[in-house]
């Protein structure tokens, strides 16, 4: 029975929990990745959920990129509304590129802002430290609040995340940001907070370094996901309503030869309109080049006054590897998206392409196994898992960032 108010959040109503409610976001996991592991008997949690609990298909957020997702995922509502529509944008009020992750880019309220509010204790951890700031946007860090990021645990204290001792609490070495270690840690924290202070909405988000790396199926991806499933098994045992999700798939964007298939707009536009005269933005970018080199399937440019915006969308249209090109107005409404901090063209590449700007300007030499990378619409469709049923029918459209209606508001 319900111990506290319905809460609304960004137009959406939520029921309290009736038990602790967990919701992890795997970076990255494209279907295929729990299921392969789940068929070869190394995800015993996973392999219960698929044949018993909720094992439905959902749409991630178009780019499909880190911070744009889970922020829907917080929010329960797409860009347009939270503001977040990439890793990395051209900010309007200043001309410059900066990255998506200061507080002051977001739109509207988390559900960790709201709950706390009716009194809900709330705990946030993240692999990458990028995304720590946003997530913990608005939570009162103490007893009721925690927001730390496994990336710089040995850095979190009370005043600033509401926790401190994190590595020795975790029994763990703070791991390498590239290592299946970094996601591990998140859980294995997630894991230690639930058995000493079971709070009412927990929060685990991984990163996507593996995935990047590793195809469904193969011995290490099946290994991380055994990782995942040994704490998310701990979590169960605790009685907690726990939904998986992700914040996008991923796909193989090489050729025959292991080479990347990249389109360099950058590059394409200064041959026709002038050096630099047009300005793309690649909004996955971020600090991990290691993962994508900063190359991935969606790219927005800025052209100068008196282009043919109609004509040169026409011309990239027609790129081999190119599957759309919208306008402004246009992305905005099929994405979801802000449209004040788009570009005038919206590119998306197909399945096995990537965009970029010019070849000298992506240092690709980190890259050591053939580049996989996300951020298009051949990256949307992800898992959404529940240990326990759903009183949703079959066939009713789901987004990622239902989650956190489907545990409140949906669980049997």
């Amino acid at each position: 029975m319900s111990t506290g108010p319905d809460i609304r959040v960004n137009g959406r109503s939520y029921a309290w929990p009736e038990r602790p409610v967990v919701v992890l976001c795997i970076d990255g996991s494209e279907p295929g990745y729990i299921e392969a592991a789940a068929d070869a008997g190394m995800a015993p949690f996973f392999a219960k959920i698929l044949a018993h609990g909720t094992n439905r298909r959902a749409d991630c957020v178009v780019p499909s990129f880190t911070n744009p997702n889970n922020l829907s995922i917080v929010t329960g509502v797409p860009p347009s509304v939270h503001g977040i529509c990439g890793n990395f944008f051209l900010d309007p009020e200043t001309g410059g590129e900066v990255m998506m992750n200061e507080p002051r880019f977001l739109r509207a309220p988390t559900l960790f802002q709201a709950f706390q509010g009716a009194g809900a204790s709330i705990v946030t951890i993240t692999a990458k430290d990028k995304l720590r700031g946003l997530l913990g946007h608005g939570v009162e860090m103490g007893p009721k609040g925690i927001c730390f990021s496994s990336e710089l645990a040995d850095q979190a204290n009370e005043t600033d995340n509401g926790i401190g001792g994190v590595p020795e609490m975790v029994g763990l070495e703070v791991p390498d940001v590239y290592s299946a270690e970094l996601s591990g840690f998140v859980l294995a924290a997630g894991v230690k907070i639930m058995a000493s202070r079971r709070p009412d909405l927990m929060y685990l988000s991984t990163t996507d370094y593996i995935q990047h790396k590793h195809a469904p199926g193969t011995p290490v991806a099946n290994d991380f996901y055994a990782l995942l499933d040994g704490y998310l098994g701990q979590l169960d045992a605790m009685d907690c309503t726990i939904v998986a999700t992700a914040d996008h798939g991923m796909n193989a964007k090489f050729d025959e030869t292991g080479a990347p298939r990249v389109i360099y707009l950058q590059s394409m536009l200064d041959d026709w309109l002038g050096a630099d005269a047009a300005r793309v933005i690649l909004p996955i970018t971020d600090p991990y080049v290691v993962h994508h080199g900063a190359l991935g399937s969606y790219a927005t440019a800025y052209l100068p006054d008196g282009a043919d915006g109609a004509a040169l969308a026409e011309r990239l249209a027609a790129i081999p590897g190119m599957m759309l090109v919208l306008d402004r107005a246009e992305a905005a409404e099929r994405f979801e998206l802000p449209p004040d901090r788009l570009g005038d063209l919206v590119l998306v590449s197909n399945h096995d392409h990537v965009l970029g700007t010019t070849a000298d300007r992506h240092d690709l030499s980190a890259l050591k196994e053939p580049l996989r990378s996300h951020g298009g619409i051949s990256e949307q469709r992800v898992p959404l898992l529940m240990n326990r049923p759903t009183d949703l029918a079959e066939g009713h459209a789901l987004r990622n960032f239902d989650a956190f209606d489907l545990a409140l508001n949906h669980a049997v």
